[in-house]
């Protein structure tokens, strides 16, 4: 939703944040309430993108809070600085400055232990801000004395004070930091960074830098917080040394989930039945300190009955209101019948839905000689030798087959020819570059990309967004913070994408989660991420793998279709279909080469026949 709705978000914000002070107060809000509940609701948006968008989950925002909150103080009480807004934007640059060099340290590690580093990191902040620095930050007694803002528009001058008066700043604060929030999020940044929450593995194979879009996530979510640290100290007119604490990052984690991650809005809605039920069981019902077991039920009870939260419990009910869910009318018709329309087409029509076809891939259909060397490829696990001593030659516009039994070393070689595994010793050479060494987003960005036998998609996302995340490897290079861009603005995009989605006989279901594909769809999914990064040679591990005959007859017509223009290797256990495939094929038996030969060569070889089906003559030839 966030997504489809170019500027009613923001319109409904507007009107939301200038209706709430005639209406808050009615539903028992207080002014004073109401501002936390802005600050903190302006904390989580850039909570909200590192963790509900890139999937980073960070218990050490209270360090960038606290930063950029005390900066910011600083300036304005012991500096004597005049401006609030500008110390304001110091304050959120300097937390922004300490994102990024926390960043490159814990953005090393993943899941739980890159959440540790965060808690630690949390820690030391607290530490340094209560000892060595306490003569900046003022240790326990925090820093007294913030002033409020004002604007000086010539004629007269706008004073902000307490209250309803503050809350027009508050809200001014938080609309801007809504609107590029949105920006971001709809931007090619913005896809990517949900690609990498729901697959890095594929998001780094399709050619995407996922390291330095995670911390540009990381330090986005540093900037909002050190705003918003400021804002606590101009709210308060003092800055807590609590704002350190991990009970800080705890409560924004929190208030992130009650109201629903991967929303924007949810920190936000989150916030408000925090501090609204923290003021009513505290005031109202006498709890005292007992309101925190109550507000822990809470949460229990909201994460089991809304696992997306509030507003991602209110966007799902929107989606079934209105339809947007997949319908059984809108799926595709039988491959057979999009098989056979397309044979009746005349050639030009048909020659539409091909792949993509980069420059550098019709280059390479129409050189010679070869595209890819391996020499001496060898790949040792400790003592289990994977592979051994393979030389490997594919010329250019070659559709090559690997067989062989299970256990022969296929998927592994495959791995090391597209740099996920590194060879133990030998060389790659593609296109005449040694790529030996080299990562798997750089080999996709030159042109080798991959199919996986077990899929790999972005399963949180639909259909025609998983061919968009691929589709941006190649056409924005493997790394660009273009974060207030369009994606309609990208040339070329959408061609792409919808000559991929019809090339895979998914155009009639671009809209579809991939959760409610069938089997055989994801894998044609599976096959159409490679193809939109437009690669020259195309490495399919296993393309039938799981598929009915029907399926695997439609597929090799896929396969033979997209072979026309680009080179490619394909591994799969479908001798008869590989054979009806490949020009030459490779047969790789205890990880070294067995043979290599044309289909009847290889249909006749004693050697295959014995080594490979165990001396039962004639089964090849059946």
């Amino acid at each position: 939703m966030l997504k489809q709705r170019s500027f009613l978000i923001e319109t409904l914000t507007a009107l939301g944040l200038i209706l709430a002070p005639f209406v808050l107060p009615h539903l028992g809000f207080a002014p004073n309430t109401v501002n936390r509940i802005l600050v903190w609701g302006l904390f989580g948006l850039g909570f909200d993108i590192l963790f509900g968008f890139t999937g980073l989950l960070s218990f050490g925002q209270s360090a960038f809070y606290g930063t950029g909150g005390f900066v910011a103080a600083y300036l304005l009480t012991r500096a004597g600085f005049p401006n609030v807004m500008l110390a304001l934007l110091i304050g959120m640059i300097a937390a922004a400055v300490v994102g990024y060099l926390v960043g490159l340290i814990a953005l090393r590690r993943t899941g739980i232990y890159f959440a540790m580093i965060t808690v630690a990191i949390a820690e030391v902040f607290f530490f340094v801000e209560f000892n060595p620095l306490s003569g900046w930050t003022g240790g326990e007694n925090g820093l007294p004395g913030v002033p409020t803002p004002s604007f000086n528009l010539g004629f007269t001058t706008v004073h902000f004070t307490t209250g309803w008066s503050l809350y027009q700043f508050l809200a001014l604060c938080y609309f801007v930091g809504v609107v590029i929030a949105l920006r971001i999020v709809r931007s090619p940044v913005g896809a990517i960074l949900s690609a990498i929450r729901d697959n890095p593995l594929r998001a780094t194979a399709v050619g995407h830098n996922i390291h330095g879009y995670k911390l540009a996530a990381f330090v986005i979510a540093a900037a909002y917080a050190g705003f918003a640290g400021g804002l606590l100290g101009v709210l308060q007119a003092f800055m807590p040394p609590d704002a350190f604490t991990f009970d800080t990052s705890g409560q924004l984690v929190m208030q992130t989930a009650i109201g629903g991650r991967g929303t924007l809005f949810g920190p936000l809605v989150g916030a408000a039945v925090w501090l609204f039920l923290q003021d009513f069981l505290q005031a109202a019902v006498g709890l005292g300190a007992a309101w925190k077991l109550v507000l822990g039920i809470v949460f229990v009870l909201l994460v089991c009955f809304l696992r997306r939260g509030i507003v991602g419990g209110l966007e799902d009910l929107y989606r079934k209101i209105v339809g947007k869910r997949s319908k059984p009318s809108e799926v595709s018709p039988p491959a057979v019948a999009s098989s056979v329309g397309a044979a009746n087409q005349p050639k030009a029509a048909q020659a539409s839905t091909a792949a993509p076809i980069s420059a550098r891939a019709r280059e390479s259909a129409t050189r010679i000689g070869p595209i890819l060397q391996a020499t001496g490829l060898t790949k040792r696990y400790g003592g289990l030798l994977a592979n051994s001593d393979i030389d490997f030659t594919v010329l250019h516009g070659e559709l090559r087959g690997i067989i062989g039994p299970n256990g022969a070393g296929k998927s592994t070689f495959f791995k090391m020819l597209t740099c996920e595994v590194p060879p133990t010793s030998g060389t790659i050479v593609f296109e005449g570059r040694d790529i030996t060494g080299t990562s798997v987003t750089n080999v996709c960005q030159l042109g080798l990309t991959k199919s996986y036998q077990v899929n790999q998609l972005f399963t949180g996302l639909t259909v025609r967004e998983n061919i968009v995340i691929a589709a941006l490897a190649k056409l924005r290079g493997k790394f660009r913070l273009d974060l207030f861009r369009s994606l309609d603005s990208i040339p070329g995009l959408n061609a792409q994408v919808a000559r991929t989605l019809e090339l895979v006989n998914l155009a009639a279901r671009p809209d579809t989660p991939v959760s409610e594909l069938a089997y055989g769809e994801k894998r044609r999914l599976e096959i159409g991420l490679a193809l939109a990064t437009s690669p020259s040679l195309l490495l399919l591990d296993e393309p039938l793998a799981g598929m009915s005959p029907q399926e695997r007859v439609e597929t090799v017509k896929l396969l033979k279709s997209i072979s026309r223009d680009r080179t490619m290797i394909i591994i799969d256990h479908d001798m008869d279909a590989l054979f009806e495939l490949a020009e030459r094929v490779t047969v790789l038996q205890e990880g070294r080469v067995l043979i290599e030969g044309t289909p009847d060569e290889i249909k006749k070889s004693t050697a295959v026949q014995e080594a490979y089906l165990g001396g039962v003559q004639g089964v090849l030839d059946a």
